[in-house]
């Protein structure tokens, strides 16, 4: 497994480590080629859920903001005890930021499916639903179940390490929920792209891993702040801008989908990439931007329900 490891500075006050993740493929069957219809309608459910999940967050926020306050305000009054891990641990996530809190569970799904991989009586459904293989009887599912699943430890520490270091700047390029939609959206659309490519050359093999995804962070960080400094880890004397790792990494998975190579799943790291240049382009205006029909909607379907709901008070 081959990895390529950088250092990302980008303009301002936070540093970012850059992991060019490039994800192992293995040989398996032949299979005839199916279609894929799901892609649009996930990613139309992805954005149209996240608009929900923003609309729900705000009004949530409103209302326990004086909860909040008197729970502060009776945290001073109350004696504090000391070693109290709950307080440590509370401590601890009010410390990180939104980005780091947002893909915490995301993080925590990736470890979740890791060890189900332990488990021998589970590798019969793991093969089926959380590798995606055009050859597959399971087509839709593994598009999305896939970029959770990781069979090598390093391969998916290095995945999490790099959501986990990237995650402050693109939660607040696009906002937690906005994020997570696009997150869910490119490992579907990176999957799909990688179906593509397999059926066009025929060789039907599975994959896995969130590289597709995260490729896409990438992609959309490096597009929106391509002056930004990168260096290899382990060589950091040498720089280079953010806009030229990412030509780079796009020429070195065009050539690797061209010239046929194996090792990689260079389709689904190219379809990652493009989407979230596309999307940090013109997907924002297009899509996230175009929402509110769906928020007023839902905002007259809540107030409706909560009018029937609520009766009269005497």
């Amino acid at each position: 497994m081959a990895w390529w490891w950088c250092w990302a500075r980008a303009a301002g006050p936070r540093a970012h480590r850059l992991t060019v993740l490039l994800e192992p493929r293995r040989g398996f069957r032949r299979a005839r080629p199916r279609g894929y219809p799901a892609v649009a309608q996930f990613t139309g459910t992805a954005f149209g859920a996240a608009a929900i999940w923003q609309y729900e967050a705000l009004k949530s926020r409103v209302q326990t903001y004086f909860e909040e306050a008197r729970a502060d305000w009776l945290d001073k009054i109350r004696p504090q005890k000391r070693g109290d891990f709950r307080k440590q641990v509370n401590s601890w996530w009010n410390n990180l930021t939104e980005g780091q809190r947002t893909v915490t569970g995301i993080i925590a799904a990736n470890v979740f499916v890791f060890c189900l991989w332990r488990l021998p009586g589970m590798r019969r459904i793991m093969f089926t639903y959380f590798t995606s293989d055009p050859s597959s009887r399971a087509l839709c599912s593994p598009m999305l179940l896939s970029t959770f699943s990781h069979f090598s430890l390093f391969h998916m520490a290095a995945n999490m390490y790099v959501l986990w270091s990237f995650s402050s700047s693109i939660v607040s390029l696009l906002g937690c929920e906005q994020f997570i939609a696009v997150y869910l959206s490119a490992g579907v659309v990176s999957t799909f792209v990688s179906y593509v490519a397999k059926m066009a050359t025929g060789k039907f093999e599975p994959s896995l891993g969130a590289s597709g995804a995260i490729m896409t962070v990438l992609a959309a960080v490096c597009t929106k702040m391509p002056e930004a400094k990168l260096a290899i880890i382990f060589l950091p004397m040498f720089t280079f801008t953010a806009g030229s790792a990412l030509k780079a990494i796009i020429a070195f998975d065009t050539a690797g989908l061209a010239l046929g190579w194996r090792f990689f799943d260079h389709a689904a790291h190219l379809g990652g990439a493009l989407f979230g240049m596309w999307y940090v382009t013109y997907g924002h205006e297009l899509i996230w931007k175009n929402r509110e029909p769906l928020v007023k909607a839902w905002h007259e379907l809540r107030t409706k329900n909560t009018g029937k709901g609520g009766g009269r008070s005497n």
